[in-house]
């Protein structure tokens, strides 16, 4: 067995590909008429006369509220506004439900989700909570609103595949959280953020996704597979950061991270308006229509997924 398909198969192992791949488990037990819009996609966009009302939730997990509850807060809203601008929208309010053991512990949970909603200029108007649970539990839902959407449904066979990281952060140890956010000039991170839905409304793209805890890796297949596509990704062309291990980068949950399919002519721009704000960004693939995820390094080469045999977020 070759090292790549080692290192292909500790990532289908992963907390993060596993904790996606239970989504296809939970959704088979939906109705089918009971989906009035696409699932699959960061957040239901519904309609709403020129544009679109844009709605997600993330739910932290219980040892990670624990263990750092202020940067839980934090990151409680600051996953939900990139859902939002993954979609190409703009994030308007934030409602959160909270549960914890003590006053003092939800006061650093709320303290982190006020400091993001600061960071962002997104304001967090109401919730739930409860400080006298036997857990910690956070989850964040937010309101949005789209001009024109990028969705994970509009991936094309002959697209680029893009990957667009802010690489200016470090590890949030021990977890896989890179956090190029808290510290960052005041600004910065909201204006990175403009560049996606600039992107949806200037005709440069119209398939995007928000790079999640299953890494670049398990984000680009969440896209391909809500595409019906597949796509050969090359390893060796993703942006990362120096003297960081490579495996480790490959399982990160960046603070700014995007998953693009992008048409080939538009590609010049899009890597251009990255860089205009210091993102990094590169081609890491061609989407085709195997609906097979193939992953290249060097001269090697391993089947990531076949979605044609199993799903990977999708109920079948």
């Amino acid at each position: 067995m070759s090292a790549l398909t080692e290192l292909v198969e500790r990532l289908r192992d992963s907390r993060g590909f596993r904790h996606k791949s239970d989504i296809s488990r939970v959704l088979a037990h939906l109705p089918a008429d009971a989906q009035p819009v696409a699932i699959g996609d960061d957040c239901a966009a519904i309609a709403d006369g020129d544009g679109y009302l844009l709605f997600a939730i993330e739910g932290m997990v219980s040892d990670f509220v624990r263990s750092m509850p202020w940067f839980a807060g934090y990151s409680g809203v600051m996953v939900n506004v990139s859902d939002i601008y993954a979609m190409g929208g703009r994030p308007l309010a934030v409602v959160d439900a909270l549960w914890s053991g003590n006053a003092d512990d939800a006061g650093d949970v709320i303290a982190g989700m006020a400091a993001a909603s600061a960071v962002y200029g997104v304001p967090v108007v109401g919730g739930h909570s409860n400080v006298r649970s036997d857990g910690a539990q956070l989850a964040v839902a937010i309101l949005g609103r789209a001009n024109k959407l990028l969705t994970s449904f509009d991936a094309r066979p002959g697209d680029s595949l893009v990957m667009a990281v802010d690489l200016r952060g470090s590890f949030e140890e021990p977890y896989p959280f890179w956090n190029a956010s808290v510290g960052a000039p005041a600004g910065r991170a909201r204006a990175d953020f403009e560049l996606l839905p600039a992107l949806a409304e200037d005709g440069l793209c119209d398939a995007a996704k928000d790079i999640s805890m299953a890494g670049a890796l398990g984000t680009a297949l969440m896209l391909l597979e809500c595409s019906k596509a597949g796509a050969r990704i090359d390893l060796d062309a993703l942006p990362r950061p120096v003297h960081v291990d490579f495996e480790r980068w490959l399982t990160a949950f960046p603070s700014f991270g995007f998953v693009l399919s992008v048409r080939p002519q538009h590609v010049d721009e899009v890597l251009a308006r990255f860089a205009s704000r210091d993102i990094a960004s590169a081609v890491i693939g061609e989407v085709d229509a195997s609906r097979e995820v193939v992953v290249t390094r060097a001269d090697d080469a391993a089947l990531l997924w076949n979605l044609n045999e199993a799903p990977f977020i999708c109920a079948r």
